[in-house]
């Protein structure tokens, strides 16, 4: 019996002793922190402005393994959204953008678990030649007179959290600078002829009209949304999947009306609950492909190009490919490879 009256005042001294200690500590922390990473502004910004780049790099997101997201249109810019879970470790919250000033200013509010009084993240960016600096002001939310222990590591943890996020952002912008080189080497509107690799594709069927002001745009959701589920749903990182393809019977290109399969390639089948989505096999083949770059909707050319090779030497074609060799975005150009299939 002594030892737990004597446990209980010790316990209750301790208590004392923190709820004091907890009067010198702020109910909300503010902080600032500059970092700087060797690449122009113009690769650094929409890695931040867009929040599917943003989870694919920042170690808040990918320091945990059994994190789900959900992300919300539009997927870039002022009014973006996102929603994690991991259930795993009980945790769980929404990021939202709310400010964006193109290469200069974000605003993000972060809010974890139930907690209504979000994170406020800033970030102002400056170019420095190839190089970009980020100046960053965190606020953190207001807590509960036990919980105000937490801001006292609460820079250090963010501080920490930055510098391995942009050693991250350093390692998949070099990547991408690689890419970028490939593209920049690649010759446009000339047919060239190869063997092709079969593949298997997890996307939707699609049927819209064929108008230049809907067509690009119906195509456009469903990039979002066929990425968005393997990514968030599927949990697949963008190695583990390949480039985004349009798949269409070449025939109907001028009807009103046009049905496609868009999807993306898988190493292999997986389980899948939604009935919206669904595989499909590419088989390996000869193709003729050309390059094309400009307005999605003058691609038409290069797809008649095509065709005309095709008849010329008396083969017969199967269904259209028209791959992204970069993410698609409303009122810019794209990037395409045209495969045509052809055979005996």
């Amino acid at each position: 019996m002594r030892w737990l009256k004597f446990v209980i005042i010790i316990s209750l001294c301790l208590f004392g002793i923190y709820s004091a200690m907890m009067n010198f500590v702020d109910e909300s922390k503010s902080f600032t922190h500059q970092s700087e990473i060797d690449y122009p502004i113009d690769k650094v910004f929409p890695q931040f402005n867009n929040l599917q780049n943003f989870a694919a790099w920042n170690d808040y997101f990918t320091g945990k393994e059994d994190m789900t997201y959900s992300f919300f249109t539009p997927y870039e810019g002022v009014g973006s959204a996102m929603k994690f879970s991991d259930k795993k470790n009980d945790e769980s919250g929404d990021l939202f953008i709310r400010y964006s000033r193109v290469n200069r200013t974000l605003h993000y509010q972060l809010f974890e678990g139930d907690n209504d009084n979000p994170y406020l993240i800033d970030i102002n960016f400056k170019p420095s030649g190839n190089r970009t600096k980020m100046f960053w002001n965190i606020h953190t939310p207001k807590r509960s007179y036990l919980e105000r222990s937490l801001n006292l590591i609460a820079e250090d943890f963010f501080v920490n959290s930055i510098d391995k996020s942009m050693k991250n952002l350093y390692q998949i912008l070099g990547n991408k600078v690689d890419r970028d080189q490939k593209l920049a080497s690649i010759k446009y509107d000339s047919i060239m002829i190869e063997n092709r690799e079969g593949a298997l594709l997890l996307g939707v069927n699609v049927s819209t009209r064929n108008t230049k002001d809907i067509l690009f745009k119906n195509v456009l959701m469903n990039h979002g949304k066929v990425v968005n589920y393997v990514r968030s749903d599927l949990g697949k990182k963008d190695d583990e999947f390949g480039i985004p393809v349009l798949i269409t019977n070449p025939a109907n290109l001028k009807d009103k009306e046009i049905s496609y399969f868009y999807g993306v390639p898988l190493s292999k089948r997986i389980s899948v609950s939604d009935n919206n989505f669904s595989f499909q096999t590419l088989n390996a083949s000869k193709v003729y492909y050309i390059y094309y770059q400009g307005n999605y909707n003058n691609r038409i050319k290069n797809i008649q190009e095509l065709l005309k090779k095709a008849k010329k030497d008396t083969l017969r074609n199967g269904q259209l490919m028209e791959e992204f060799l970069e993410e698609p975005a409303d009122n810019q150009d794209v990037k395409l490879k045209l495969s045509l299939p052809v055979y005996r």
